[in-house]
């Protein structure tokens, strides 16, 4: 064990001197790190001998590496050897399961999504299964994340879950067998119009440059003129697929992005290696604030060619590329170890990564602090945060009605409910609830508790509170009682009100559960304006040329 402690402080004290240290002089900087692992070891000796309550080195020290390395940037990671497994699957897409995602639902595990072809479906799991055993293993009161890491192990092997249904009063066993599992980059691809086909991409593993690749050729097949590439919500993920992705698009030879860091010896230029499938067919690139890097880079190198359009909301702001390196004990260090740069020369890193909106995205950046670049046919593109789309499309927000449906787990219950009182619905993308459906799911809400305090009851119940505290209650209760008054009948008019936009994660919620992936995606296309607009420019070639000149 003192062996094993051992090489957990040295490992820290190395790791946080290499990137803080590297100022001093040679004989200085050694001098430091000698005396700093003395300080860490004799401090670390103490706590264990004399603190109050039993240590447990493990947590300790985990702590300690994550307080260390969140100082330096968000994306520098101590992977311990217990989370190796989730790590692999990031990479790959691969794990060892029965294909079943499984999530919180106020307060429950149940199935929220079931993979086409594996052994949940094959075996009779359906999506709303509430899970209360693993292997006999009550599992209730454990996170989803636990409960995912019982589901997984190695193919071949067998597994148990005890569900409860909706209609049935008794729990109900399925046995499983795990196979490996392929988490697909491109969960769809289809035809949105006539002529335009739809791609979606959700991840950066292996395989998805040759995924996005078949899909083009297959798109094109069934009569595709223009494509639309959708990044949205992409957090990224492997550099090279980023490259072979964009290398569907543009010639071989070209530069997709450079790397440059600390150490000049390892900074590198990606260039595309193959032919591309189709260099002219018209491109619409779609990206929001949860598209990250490999996305980034992406609809960087497209914009910076003038190879497509790229439309939606500014992307998340993520020029930063992370290696692995082993750590005793089959533990892994993922660490930053230089920014990334898009043909034009810009790095979309955001100029402050720690401070950013609540919904994930950019905080403005002053124009002095921006850099101008230049794409191909001499359009002005900006570093300084993220990708700029070429047009902007404003974020719905959900209103608090919607949200709160949502996150309370109506939304996904009654969708239970509609699977199991109708047989079938017509195809996802035209899926509509009728008024007299919305009026079902308004009467079965009845009964649910799904109160919410929307901001401007925030605001008043603060304003009350101060009135109180200043002794101005007393002169303005009358206004406030009527404030009061007209917001619960606002708040009792909220269903109503925002009909259209709870209609559209039910029909989003029903459609996954007759189409699985496929018809969560494909019941959007009808109400998603980003893919609207996109249809729109690509079909008017006049304007598609112009945004680009």
């Amino acid at each position: 064990m003192r062996k094993k402690l051992l090489n957990y402080k040295t490992g820290i004290i190395v790791v946080i001197l290499a990137g803080t240290l590297f100022a001093f002089s040679p004989s200085d900087r050694y001098f430091a790190i000698a005396k700093n692992l003395d300080i860490f070891a004799t401090l670390f000796k103490e706590v264990n001998a004399l603190y109050v309550d039993e240590v447990n080195p493990n947590k300790v020290i985990k702590t300690g590496i994550d307080a260390m390395l969140a100082s330096l940037d968000p994306y520098t990671n101590y992977i311990p050897e217990d989370d190796i497994e989730d790590f692999r699957t990031q990479s790959t897409g691969q794990y060892g399961g029965i294909g079943a995602v499984t999530t919180r639902v106020d307060g429950k595990i149940k199935v929220s999504m079931i993979l086409n072809g594996y052994s949940a479906e094959k075996n009779g799991l359906k999506i709303g299964d509430q899970v209360i055993k693993i292997d006999q293993i009550d599992i209730r009161d454990m996170s989803s994340e636990e409960t995912s890491e019982l589901m997984k192990g190695q193919a071949n092997t067998t597994v148990s879950l005890t569900v409860l249904r909706y209609g049935q009063d008794a729990p109900i066993t399925l046995n499983f067998t795990r196979e490996k599992v392929k988490i697909n980059n491109v969960p769809y691809y289809g035809m949105v119009s006539t002529n335009v086909g739809y791609i979606k991409l959700t991840e950066f593993t292996m395989q998805a440059g040759k995924e996005v690749e078949n899909a083009v050729k297959e798109l094109k097949e069934k009569g595709a003129n223009s494509v639309i590439l959708d990044l949205r919500g992409n957090p990224g993920g492997l550099l090279l697929e980023a490259v072979n992705i964009s290398n569907v698009f543009i010639p071989k030879g070209k530069e997709v992005v450079s790397t440059r860091g600390k150490i000049t010896d390892n900074n590198t230029v990606y260039k595309t290696l193959n032919g591309p499938v189709d260099t002219e067919i018209p491109l619409a690139v779609l990206i929001n604030s949860g598209s990250a890097s490999a996305s980034e880079i992406v609809a960087g190198t497209i914009q910076d060619y003038d190879r497509g359009v790229v439309l939606g909301q500014k992307s998340f702001g993520k020029g930063l590329v992370q290696i692995t390196r082993p750590l005793s004990y089959n533990a892994q260090l993922k660490v930053t170890t230089a920014k990334y740069y898009t043909p034009s020369g810009r790095c979309i890193q955001a100029l402050d990564y720690s401070h950013r909106n609540p919904d994930g995205s950019v905080g403005k950046v002053p124009d002095s602090l921006k850099q101008e670049f230049k794409t191909v046919n001499n359009r002005v593109v900006y570093d300084g945060g993220g990708i700029d789309p070429d047009i902007t499309i404003e974020n719905e927000e959900l209103s608090p009605i919607a949200f709160t449906l949502y996150t309370k787990g109506l939304i996904f219950d009654y969708a239970t409910k509609y699977s199991y009182e109708n047989e079938s619905i017509a195809p996802a993308e035209n899926f509509d609830l009728t008024e007299a459906e919305y009026n079902d799911f308004k009467q079965w809400l009845s009964d649910k508790d799904y109160s919410y305090t929307t901001e401007v009851e925030g605001n008043l119940k603060r304003l009350t509170a101060n009135a109180k505290e200043e002794k101005y209650y007393r002169d303005i209760e009358p206004q406030l009682q009527q404030l009061r008054a007209t917001l619960k009948q606002s708040k009792d008019n909220d269903l109503n009100d925002f009909s259209s936009q709870i209609k559209r994660l039910l029909e989003e919620e029903i459609a996954s559960r007759y189409y699985f992936e496929k018809g969560s995606v494909e019941s959007t296309f009808g109400d998603d304006p980003t893919i609207r607009k996109a249809i729109e420019v690509l079909a008017d070639q006049g304007t598609y040329a112009s945004i680009l000149q």
